[in-house]
């Protein structure tokens, strides 16, 4: 194979997260994020229109300080707000797609310049499970699958942070739990202007890696010996403001999907299936988005998830792992 198309394969395998979202999520790390955190994309060179006046599609200058303005401030030290409110769904083989229950939560993210051409993305980030119907957050709800009533555990990532450079970060190690090595590659992101005046920008990742939750441990919430990951965004922006160099920060609006094992707190007990995300995410000024239920419950129970880190701390782990950390393994069915 030639160092061109290693390159290109490289270049495969990465994302930028929201973060999430994240999440990150899960999240959402959730990612809900976002996410939210960056991984590769497609070739950016074939996937949009040359460069024309401050639209500087093929500069990695340009990208890490345009990717910088969709998930932060480039007035450091700024507060920026991101959103996401969607659904979560149940999938296994013989049966049609089931939904599970709404997800909605937010981030706060800050940009500190560290003088060399890296910016840190400090991020904390709340993600909530609720009622199809009434938009409630749930405490406990029923498995549809099962039967058994369970606790619902919420995403709180505190923190989900990384690096924003003129290269693509490496990808996250979710503990130590994921140990693949990739090269340095230039952050070119795969824009692509649409005849509306808007410009699209999309990236995902794609992980397989030893659970956090070992079967042996846990063996009700475990998705077995490995934890297979996806998630996905969809930017939209107006071209206009992307191509405006006096703005610190572009607001946007798009989706982010996620491809995960079981909610652990669902308790399967290694049942075959998966869970799957989709959701609308932004980034704006006004937290009016926001569901009047989510508001409070957030503002009685995660106070401080209203605000973005002030310094980098670590590590930065996703839901999944971040449970194994925070919760004990549930007692046996009908115990």
């Amino acid at each position: 194979m030639s160092k061109q198309s290693k390159s290109s394969d490289s270049r495969r395998e990465f994302m930028v997260n929201s973060g999430k979202m994240a999440l990150a999520t899960g999240m959402v790390g959730a990612a809900v994020g976002h996410s939210e955190s960056v991984y590769a994309g497609s070739n950016a060179a074939k996937a949009t229109k040359a460069d024309s006046g401050n639209l500087k599609y093929t500069d990695n200058i340009w990208n890490r300080d345009t990717y910088a303005k969709l998930v932060g401030d480039l007035q450091f030290g700024e507060q920026r707000f991101g959103w996401f409110k969607g659904k979560a769904m149940g999938i296994r083989e013989g049966e049609k797609v089931r939904d599970i229950c709404g997800f909605e939560g937010f981030s706060f993210t800050r940009l500190v310049d560290m003088g060399n051409g890296v910016y840190q993305k400090l991020l904390r980030e709340v993600g909530f499970y609720t009622d199809l119907e009434t938009g409630e957050v749930l405490e406990t709800m029923t498995n549809p699958y099962t039967g058994e009533e369970v606790k619902v555990v919420h995403i709180a990532n505190d923190p989900f942070n990384y690096k924003i450079s003129a290269f693509y970060p490496k990808p996250p190690t979710y503990g130590t739990l994921n140990k693949e090595k990739v090269p340095d590659v230039p952050f070119l992101l795969p824009w692509q202007e649409t005849p509306d005046g808007n410009v699209v920008l999309e990236t995902g990742i794609h992980l397989y890696y030893p659970s956090a939750l070992q079967p042996d441990k846990w063996p009700r919430e475990s998705p077995g010996k490995f934890t297979r990951v996806s998630e996905m965004f969809r930017y939209v922006i107006r071209k206009e403001n992307l191509a405006n160099p006096d703005l610190t920060k572009v607001d946007y609006t798009g989706t982010w999907s996620r491809i995960t094992p079981w909610f652990p707190w669902l308790l399967m007990d290694q049942a075959e299936g998966h869970m799957s995300y989709i959701c609308t995410m932004g980034a704006y000024d006004s937290m009016d988005v926001v569901s009047p239920q989510v508001l409070a419950y957030a503002k009685k129970h995660y106070p401080k998830y209203f605000n973005a880190p002030d310094k980098w701390e670590e590590p930065s782990l996703s839901s999944l792992e971040r449970y194994a950390l925070e919760q004990t393994p549930a007692s046996e069915k009908g115990k």
